[in-house]
């Protein structure tokens, strides 16, 4: 009998390379809040898992209000131009089918605005594997990783002793850890050096082949 029923997925880092879109759109949030950085490539990575207003007043020193504003500034260009702006990661797709395939109910759990996140999950063909997509709101609804497991449990009735969130990064660990889910992480996205095991998931992963071969083995 198979440990697990439900397998949660991030999206930016975990079932796509969403980089180019998210560093412009940070770019141009900047930009518009009159500032002079110039963020490297290496410098952005780190705000690629946590939210916007986490990002920018974590990253960018900014204050309350003005993370709110820079991070509407963002979306004024991102849903435009930058959506789109990224690749399938190798295996994932492939993964999600196979899951599915053997049995297991699956989702996305996103801190990208669902409105994002849906669009994107249609565009690149995984949507058809999704039973429940959520994401965080425009309107502020589940701004954290955490809120976003605790809804994503709720739509489908999930026991969380049956569920799997797969990620990159710490926050989903730390989410995951916050709702009693159990984590794996793949080093398919952006951590930096260190991040995955400092971060203490119940699993690491190299890619996707071994994420789906852990949960599809014979016991």
């Amino acid at each position: 009998m198979k440990r697990y029923r439900y397998v949660l997925f991030d999206l930016d880092g975990t079932l796509v390379h969403s980089h180019p879109g998210i560093f412009a759109g940070i770019r141009y949030a900047l930009k518009a809040m009159g500032r002079t950085d110039t963020p490297s490539d290496e410098y952005l990575r780190q705000c690629i898992g946590p939210s916007l207003v986490y990002s920018f007043s974590n990253f960018f020193g900014m204050n309350e209000q003005d993370a709110h504003t820079a991070t509407a500034k963002y979306r004024e260009w991102y849903g435009v131009e930058g959506l789109f702006r990224c690749e399938l990661i190798e295996g994932a797709v492939e993964a999600l089918k196979a899951l599915q395939e053997a049995g297991y109910i699956l989702a996305m759990a996103t801190s990208k605005p669902i409105e994002y996140a849906e669009r994107i999950a249609e565009r690149f063909g995984f949507a058809k594997y999704l039973t429940v997509k959520v994401g965080c709101g425009l309107d502020g609804r589940f701004p954290t990783k955490a809120s976003v497991i605790a809804e994503a449990l709720r739509r489908l009735g999930a026991d969380k002793a049956e569920c799997l969130m797969v990620g990159d990064r710490f926050h989903d660990a730390e989410g995951a850890q916050e709702q009693g889910v159990d984590c794996a992480l793949l080093a398919v996205g952006y951590a930096a050096d260190g991040e995955i095991s400092a971060a203490q998931p119940q699993y690491a992963f190299e890619n996707f082949a071994e994420l789906t071969e852990f949960l599809t083995r014979t016991e």
